[in-house]
């Protein structure tokens, strides 16, 4: 029975209840029957990059539907795992109180009150050194050998780049400063150049792959997620692309119709009027 309740412990117990409900094989939902951890998987990333659109629209509405939305994915995977016995959704809650708990010991650690009355106080950098060395005492009692070790796989590859990158840095395998940064995509690029100058396709998006690589460093030395780098040069191409495309139907033309000089013209344009 779906209700409309008050608190949010018993808010989140209604919706657990009606992810048990939509997977009872008597009188489930045949679709969500179906489903298993990798059946729902793109679903989930979906989810998640719907909450990015809707933060960066600044939509506040849509955002709390779009978190329920990726809420609904967690609910979805404890459920599954509920019901092959392996853990339930207050096993995942506890896990990531525990994580925090142990991360923060500047703030729940015994020296907590020392820090908030400022004879420990902790900057925003200094706290991400902090955490980034707990996390590497974990990895260290898992018997990870590697510092590259559990960076997911599954990541979008930019993102992946900037983790692994960091992941070095935190070990002293980084620039000192951005100069030889934008001196490494300088020869990254000279040597696209010469790859593709060669003919040798495969040679030529090894070397372009190195040339992305090297972008990804200079925004995380610059201290920016490359994906939101990547992200917000998308949408300027969208705005100015949109505009041509308004312009020249405004103009009675039809885009797979004019020269690449009109094109130009418009995109032009558009960047004159610092879309």
């Amino acid at each position: 029975m779906v209700k409309h309740i008050g608190s949010t412990s018993d808010a989140m117990q209604n919706l657990l209840d009606i992810m048990a409900q939509l997977r009872d094989p008597d009188g489930g939902c045949p679709w969500d029957l179906k489903q298993d951890f990798r059946s729902i998987l793109p679903h989930t990333l979906e989810e998640a990059y719907e909450v990015a659109d809707a933060i960066e629209s600044d939509d506040r509405i849509q955002l709390r539907d779009e978190l329920g939305d990726l809420l609904f994915q967690i609910v979805f995977y404890c459920q599954l795992a509920r019901e092959e016995g392996s853990f339930e959704f207050a096993d995942v809650a506890q896990t990531i109180a525990d994580k925090l708990i142990r991360r923060h010991p500047h703030v729940f650690g015994p020296q907590a009150n020392d820090a908030q009355q400022g004879s420990l106080a902790m900057d925003a950098e200094q706290v991400l050194e902090r955490w980034e060395s707990i996390k590497q005492d974990e990895r260290d009692a898992k018997q990870q050998y590697s510092v590259l070790d559990d960076v997911p796989t599954a990541l979008p590859a930019m993102q992946r780049s900037a983790k692994l990158q960091k992941r070095a840095a935190n070990v002293g395998f980084d620039w000192p400063d951005i100069t030889p940064v934008l001196a490494s995509m300088t020869e990254e690029l000279e040597e696209v150049q010469q790859a593709f100058a060669s003919g040798d396709k495969d040679h030529t998006l090894e070397e372009l792959g190195d040339l992305m690589f090297a972008c990804v460093n200079m925004a995380r030395h610059l201290k920016q997620d490359p994906e939101q780098v990547m992200r917000a040069a998308n949408a300027k191409f969208e705005r100015r692309f949109r505009f041509l495309e308004a312009k020249l139907l405004d103009a009675g033309e039809q885009l797979e119709n004019v020269s690449l000089e009109r094109m130009d013209a418009g995109w032009d344009e558009a960047k004159a009027h610092g879309l």
